[in-house]
Order: structure tokens, then C-alpha cells, then sequence
């Protein structure tokens, strides 16, 4: 039997899978990293399960003796607290570990705070960059805010809420005009979503905060001087490539922040 990495709630457990359900309770063994916070959700749904804890402290134990279960054919579901295992979260050992030994894997889909929030915030892009958890040390998130300064994408990364304030703080020295929101309690009865610019949200959220955080920052604006003859550089490629002129602006400004018709009539 494949190991069943299975994704769970990042808050209402209404957003669970059908799937993922059957998985839970058709599973010999259920990992997690809390007992008691799966099994609240299996209550709600009522499931009943054999679970077993698989958490940071335990992890590189319990993958020890769960590798000879799942080759033996044992059946076996991994559940984190929230989300998908192994993104920010125990799971990528185990995984990494039943691959290696020949056992397949296979991943039950679900809610995900990452895409959540990016599109709650409205910064959408055709590309963006996860950050995990932000750097805890000063010196190493205002390194972090330079490289951001000239990433073109949005970027998506977590945060403690005891460290909010004072990362927006740090963040707001380098790009404090950066287009940027904060998710709080994405799908929970007090889910919040602030959009400002990083300065803004360094003021409106330097107190006390509650809850699980995800910080989504909007792509860096390209100036003309620096971008645009790229832009159009890049137009004119597609062009010889066979696409036609107009798509192919249309698609570069959105991938740029350059204006359509500057790129269309630049490469004319």
C-alpha cells in the first residue's frame, strides 16, 4: 500500500476532502502531529481512527520504524495539524524515506494557507515565490528584503504572530512601498485580511496579534529605465517565436509591470 500524505483544514473543518476522509478511516495507522487536534476533526466527520503522533522531536524515530510497516504493506496516512505534510511542516523525512526504500507515495489534495492567501490578497501573479517561514534574525530578513527588492513576482511566506510586528518594521526599511497583505486566521470565524504597503501594515499591525499568520508581498514595481528594454526585448523574442505582437505584450506586462502599449509600440 502507498503512504497517503493527506491535507487537512487550515481552519474550518468543513474544507476537508471526501477523499481524504475515506483515507483517514480506511488507514491502519494515522500520523500526526497533535492526536488531539486530528481527532477533533475526525469527531466532527465521525471518523474512527488508530492514531499515532509524527512530529518534529519524533520525527526522525517514528520514520525509522514506520519503514518497515509500509514495506510490509502496512496501510499509512500522514496528517499535519494543518495544510499539506512536508510544506513548512513533519512530513518530508518520512516521504523522502518510503521513496527510497521503493514504497510509493501518493498525495490526497487540499486546502492550502499558501494559495489561500494569495489569492485573498488580491497580488496574484502568474508566478510567486514561497518563502517558508521568514528569517527570525534582523540581519538575515533585511538581506532577505533586499533580494525581494528586485524579485518581479509575489512572494508568500509565514509568520509567527509574536514576530509580525517587528518583521513588517524590518521589511518596511528596504521596500516600505512593497503592495502587501496580511492573512490572519485564514477560514476561521475571525479571518483577516489586511492590504497596504508594508509600511501601512507595520503600523497597523505593530501590537499584539492572534493567530496563524501568512504574509503575501506584491511583485516590485519595474521602472522604465531599468525593465523596459528587456520587456520589449522579450516581446519582440515571442514574436520571431510566432506569437502574434498584441498577446505578446499582453502577456510581458503582466509578467513585468511595463505598459502593454509602450511594449507594443517599443516592438514595432
Amino acid at each position: 500500500m502507498p503512504l497517503a500524505v493527506c491535507a487537512t483544514p487550515i481552519g474550518n473543518l468543513e474544507d476537508v476532502t471526501l477523499r481524504v476522509l475515506r483515507e483517514l478511516a480506511e488507514a491502519d495507522l494515522v500520523l500526526c502531529e497533535d492526536t488531539r487536534h486530528t481527532r477533533k476533526l475526525l469527531e466532527r466527520h465521525g471518523v474512527k481512527a488508530r492514531l499515532l503522533s509524527y512530529h518534529q522531536h519524533n520525527e526522525a524515530q517514528r520514520t525509522a520504524e514506520l519503514l518497515p510497516r509500509l514495506q510490509a504493506g502496512e496501510r499509512v496516512a500522514l496528517v499535519s495539524d494543518s495544510g499539506l505534510p512536508a510544506i513548512s511542516d513533519p512530513g518530508a523525512r518520512l516521504v523522502a524515506a518510503a521513496l527510497e526504500a521503493g514504497v510509493p507515495v501518493t498525495v490526497l489534495p487540499g486546502p492550502s494557507a499558501v494559495e489561500t492567501a494569495l489569492v485573498a490578497s488580491g497580488l496574484v501573479a502568474e508566478r510567486y515565490q514561497f518563502l517558508g517561514y521568514l528569517p527570525r534574525g534582523e540581519k538575515a530578513l533585511t538581506a532577505l528584503a533586499e533580494e525581494l527588492a528586485a524579485w518581479p513576482w509575489a512572494a508568500v511566506a509565514f509568520e509567527s504572530p509574536q514576530r509580525l510586528g517587528r518583521s513588517l518594521r524590518v521589511l518596511a526599511r528596504v521596500i516600505p512601498e512593497r503592495p502587501t497583505a496580511v492573512c490572519r486566521e485564514l477560514t476561521k470565524r475571525f479571518e483577516e485580511v489586511g492590504r497596504g504597503s508594508v509600511a501601512e501594515l507595520a503600523q497597523r499591525f505593530g501590537g499584539e496579534v492572534k493567530g496563524e499568520v501568512t504574509l503575501v508581498l506584491g511583485p516590485a514595481a519595474v521602472s522604465a529605465g531599468d525593465g523596459e528594454p528587456a520587456a520589449v526585448a522579450a516581446v519582440a523574442e515571442l514574436v520571431a517565436a510566432g506569437v502574434a505582437r498584441r498577446p505578446a505584450a499582453d502577456v510581458v506586462a503582466r509578467l513585468t509591470g511595463v505598459s502593454r502599449n509602450r511594449l507594443y509600440r517599443g516592438s514595432l
